[in-house]
Formats: structure tokens, C-alpha cells, sequence
């Protein structure tokens, strides 16, 4: 079998579906790449030449989280037949190996055990817009040096195990949590304040088109213009986090492994997400890594 896919779903997000191609394109080859294309957007299928893309209806529907899961999950299990690991996540996230490793990710996965979910710690990319003048435009790490700990992109996306994961792709039904010390999942909504406004600004539109309300839909809460808040107030509050001496992340994982545990009698295993106030310097080895 080949050695990895990454899936995702993208509708109309060029500044992120960039950074994407960039980071696993460079990685496994764009024939590598699985990119479901919501609304069959030209855009995403130029942007996206060379890649598998898979056109389906663009039509708002309020369950659209619902079916979105549904289609990645048969994709990664068709997949995983091809392949020995499958990434799968929204087109904001990426798995990173930390450069200290001094391997690639793909030599790394070859390295593992086969039948395992590896869950990547989940740091968010932030935009400290009161210290960070420089534009992103061909890599996003060196511009942006901030993150904080958010335990709620710890996502086990990282797949060689037939297993069912669950809507978000916040937990699966594996029963082992395996958190390897160097793999980070790096969410980039907060990694620029441009680029997050024109995103709010399409997704806000998207549920003001199917009408409903937050209750009567299974689609995040963030996609509601009621519930954004005022841009700039959030990014200036990032200031206000706690900074973090050195980049020791272990702390973080041993508290994922202390709470673990079945999610109720759905089958999923969870651990806690606690929110965090704090944010940490990214060390000099991270500059460039996408």
C-alpha cells in the first residue's frame, strides 16, 4: 500500500486551501490529496489541479456538519484499504511533525505501529496584531510565533485503524488514546485577522441562506453571525493570555491521558477540553514548517 492520503472538505476558502496544498502537497505528491469540493467551486478546482477532487451540491441544509462527517468518514474507510495512514480534518488544520524530531512526518508515520488513531496535540495559531505587522503570504510561521493550547483540536485525525469518527472529528470510537511527543495539529481560524474576517463573512452568509437557527441545525455555533462577536476586540484579547515560559507541551498531553474515558454509551472515547489562558512563543525551529 501507498503510505499516506489527506482528505478534506473546502468551499470557497482560497487563503486556506493554499497553505494546505503547500504543506501536504510538498509532503505526499497532490495525487495524494483528496479534496472534496462543496458546491463544485471553480476556484477550489483550479487552485486544486493535480489533486483528487471530488465535486458535490453546494445547497445549504441545516444538517450540512451531519452529512459532511458521514462522507469523510466512507472516504477515509475506502481509503484506508489504499493506504497505510489517512489525515483527514478541515482545510484550517495541519499536522506537523516538530522539526526537533529531525524526521519528516512521512518517515515518521512509516515508523508506527499500523492499526492505531493518532491524536496530534492541537495548538491554535494566533495573530498577536499588536506585535505581528508582517502579512502572511508564503508560509504562515515566522509572521505568526504565537499559539495557545487548544485541547478541543486534539482530534484524532491521524488513521490506519477502521473506526468511526464522530461529527467535528473531535473523537472516534478507538479505545486507545495515543499521543505521540512530537505531533502537533495546528489550527490556523486566529492566524490572521484579514483572512478570518473574509471567512466569517462567507460563513455567516451560508446560515443566514438556510434560515434556521443555531438549535435547528447541526452546524458549529460560530457559523452565526449572533455569535461572532466584534473581530478586533478578539484578536487584541489575545494579548491579554498568559505567556508561557519555554515550549514543554508534555503537561498538557499527560492531562489528556489522565481524563480519558468512554463518552457516555455513544461508543466514542473523549477526554477533557478545558479552555485555557494562556499562549506560548513558538521556538525558532517551528519558522517556516507551513
Amino acid at each position: 500500500m501507498a503510505g499516506l492520503a489527506v482528505v478534506t472538505m473546502v468551499r470557497d476558502d482560497a487563503f486556506f486551501l493554499d497553505i494546505w496544498l503547500r504543506h501536504y502537497g510538498g509532503m505526499v505528491g497532490r495525487e495524494n490529496l483528496y479534496i472534496v469540493n462543496h458546491g463544485r467551486g471553480e476556484g477550489v478546482a483550479r487552485q486544486a489541479a493535480g489533486c483528487n477532487v471530488i465535486g458535490i451540491p453546494g445547497d445549504p441544509h441545516p444538517n450540512f456538519d451531519m452529512k459532511r462527517w458521514r462522507l469523510l468518514n466512507n472516504l477515509v474507510g475506502g481509503l484506508r484499504g489504499y493506504y497505510d495512514w489517512v489525515i483527514v480534518g478541515d482545510v484550517d488544520e495541519l499536522v506537523v511533525l516538530d522539526p526537533a524530531s529531525g524526521q519528516s512526518l512521512t518517515d515518521f508515520l512509516v515508523a508506527q505501529p499500523q492499526r492505531r488513531v493518532l491524536t496530534p496535540l492541537g495548538l491554535e495559531v494566533i495573530h498577536r496584531i499588536d506585535i505581528e505587522q508582517d502579512p502572511v503570504r508564503d508560509r504562515v510561521l515566522g509572521p505568526r510565533r504565537h499559539v495557545r493550547p487548544a485541547p478541543h483540536y486534539s482530534k484524532p485525525c491521524v488513521i490506519s485503524l477502521g473506526t468511526k469518527i464522530a461529527r467535528g472529528g473531535h473523537f472516534t470510537q478507538a479505545d486507545k488514546l495515543v499521543t505521540p511527543e512530537n505531533l502537533y495539529l495546528f489550527h490556523l481560524k486566529f492566524c490572521d485577522f484579514d483572512a478570518y474576517s473574509e471567512a466569517m463573512d462567507r460563513r455567516n452568509a451560508v446560515t443566514a441562506e438556510i434560515g434556521t437557527g443555531i438549535k435547528d441545525t447541526a452546524i458549529g455555533r460560530h457559523w452565526f453571525a449572533t455569535e461572532r462577536g466584534e473581530d478586533r476586540a478578539i484578536f487584541e484579547g489575545f494579548a491579554a493570555l498568559r505567556m508561557e515560559e519555554g515550549f514543554d507541551m508534555e503537561p498538557l498531553r499527560r492531562k489528556m491521558h489522565r481524563s480519558w474515558q468512554p463518552r457516555g454509551d455513544s461508543g466514542y472515547w473523549q477526554f477533557d477540553r478545558p479552555d485555557y489562558d494562556t499562549q506560548y512563543r513558538l521556538p525558532d525551529r517551528f519558522n517556516g514548517a507551513f
